[in-house]
């Protein structure tokens, strides 16, 4: 299974950014700020000064969660770096010190091969999210509960599956996998991108128009929308993953509270959702602001994370 969107080509691109990730790691570690190492492996963090490097990607729940951990450190007295790098880089950097967390491991399959590389380099902190998956979503108030339902129906939806980019993994599984191991005949998908998949899910509930559409989790949409999954009893969306606080080597030895902290860091789907929803919408191009806001409507939640 590829997580989200991510196809074949991206697979490659990622281990290429691994491989080039290693080649410039020098350049990396100095960008990053190497010259204010304070532990023995040469991160640029130490416990003892509250510096901590924070690594993330740009997808949407790492944006949330950087963010949110970024404001709930800095009010406890840290000081956060912030470091936006490609998967393979940051994995690479992480074994070498530097960056000292991340809060988006996709594992056992998305993240699999970064993780046998580095995982001696490397801390398996916490488990966060426990069931990120591709999903086919429809509005919650359809007789659908199951894509074995569909079979038969696709009158009823224009012979559309809505979905994403044509290129992403998700149409790949949903075109190749999907379709003919539910014998949706009738139906074909309907590619274009993840904002027009959106857009049109957002007019069709409007209308009150049937609609199916292609989705993973976690995902803002199901804190937005009054939307359901349809159950895969073929599991042929593949199994679902969890997200993962990753460390490097030494992280809990050296930031002995922040790890206690991540230990008992836990986001459901609507708490994920709705500061996904927050940064993506509400508060677009201010994830700070964004971030802010959410946590001021969230006191209690927010409490929990260091309490």
């Amino acid at each position: 299974m590829f997580s989200r969107h991510y196809g074949q080509g991206s697979m490659r691109r990622r281990l290429i950014a691994a491989v080039a990730g290693t080649l410039t790691l020098g350049l990396l570690a100095a960008a990053c700020g190497s010259s204010d190492s304070g532990t023995s492996n040469g991160s640029s963090s130490s416990g003892s000064d509250k510096t901590i490097t924070i690594g993330w990607i740009n997808w949407d729940e790492d944006v949330a969660a950087t963010h949110l951990w970024k404001q709930v450190l800095e009010k406890k007295g840290y000081t956060v770096n912030l470091t936006q790098l490609d998967a393979g880089p940051l994995y690479s950097g992480m074994a070498q010190g530097d960056p000292d967390l991340f809060l988006d491991g996709w594992l056992p399959i998305t993240h699999a091969d970064y993780w046998k590389q580095y995982k001696d380099q490397l801390e398996d902190v916490h488990v966060w999210y426990d069931h990120a998956k591709l999903t086919m979503a429809v509005p919650k108030d359809s007789p659908m509960n199951s894509i074995a339902d569909l079979k038969g129906k696709a009158g009823r939806y224009d012979g559309k599956i809505v979905g994403i980019e044509a290129s992403a993994g998700l149409s790949r599984v949903t075109k190749n996998d999907v379709i003919p191991g539910y014998k949706l005949s009738g139906y074909t998908l309907q590619t274009s991108s993840t904002p027009a998949m959106l857009a049109q899910l957002q007019k069709s509930l409007k209308a009150k128009q049937p609609i199916v559409v292609t989705l993973w989790r976690p995902h803002w949409a199901y804190a937005k929308f009054p939307i359901k999954d349809l159950k895969d009893p073929k599991g042929k969306l593949g199994k679902a993953e969890q997200i993962h606080a990753i460390g490097r080597q030494d992280f809990s030895k050296d930031f002995p509270q922040v790890s206690k902290w991540l230990k008992g860091f836990q986001m459901n789907d609507k708490q994920l959702g709705t500061l996904e929803d927050y940064i993506n919408n509400k508060y677009k191009g201010n994830d700070d602001k964004a971030v802010k806001a959410w946590m001021k409507d969230n006191p209690g939640f927010v409490k929990s994370m260091t309490s």
